[in-house]
């Protein structure tokens, strides 16, 4: 595998140009509140722009002898596609779902013991869904050798036992709900994710 290096410019591009940075007033899936909010689904609905970033993910841990790659869904699911599909060979792509509560495998997925795996997401702010995912991934005896994500919007701050790559790292500053300066002002919030809050 010879690709090319992504760098931050390039990526930010895309994702300026796909409209995937947005400004307002959002409710994040951890339950915060930030001005802004990076909708990854609007860059990954450019084939050329989604192939692009799974190809950096992939560079990233090509000498890791990855044989899987999974991620939560939604978000998750078609960057695991692109990074397997970078990875070349027989590299599988699965997707985590949220079954009682909890992340699960379904629809025949499987992880076979000592499998080696990457888990991906589109973006994290406090990592949640991607922690359960590699917890999954060893509870059915997965080797988690990395963590692969588009956009870290925790400033770096979240950590992951092995190490997490991130192609775009930014801070964006969220806050609790109940201390809100944009819910002060009276803006109205509003929820651009896949997942609705309690």
């Amino acid at each position: 595998m010879d690709i090319k290096e992504l760098d931050q410019s390039e990526a930010m591009e895309m994702f300026r140009d796909s409209g995937a940075l947005l400004e307002g007033h959002f409710l994040l899936t951890s339950g915060r509140h930030s001005n802004q909010y990076m909708q990854c689904a609007k860059v990954l609905q450019y084939p050329g722009y989604a192939s692009r970033l799974g190809e950096e993910l992939a560079r990233r841990y090509k000498d890791q002898g990855v044989e899987l790659v999974i991620g939560p869904a939604m978000g998750g699911i078609i960057v695991a596609q692109e990074v397997a599909r970078a990875l070349g060979g027989k590299v599988r792509s699965l997707f985590a779902e949220r079954e009682g509560g909890q992340m699960s495998l379904r629809r025949g997925f499987a992880i076979e013991p000592g499998e080696k795996v990457l888990v991906v997401e589109d973006v994290i702010t406090t990592g949640g869904s991607v922690q359960e995912v590699v917890e999954l991934v060893r509870s059915l005896g997965g080797e988690v050798v990395g963590v692969g994500v588009l956009v870290d919007r925790s400033g770096g701050e979240v950590k992951f036992e092995p190490r997490m790559e991130a192609v775009l790292q930014m801070h964006i500053v969220s806050y609790p709900p109940d201390d809100c300066p944009l819910c002060s002002q009276g803006l109205p919030a509003i929820k651009p994710g896949s997942r609705n809050l309690k």
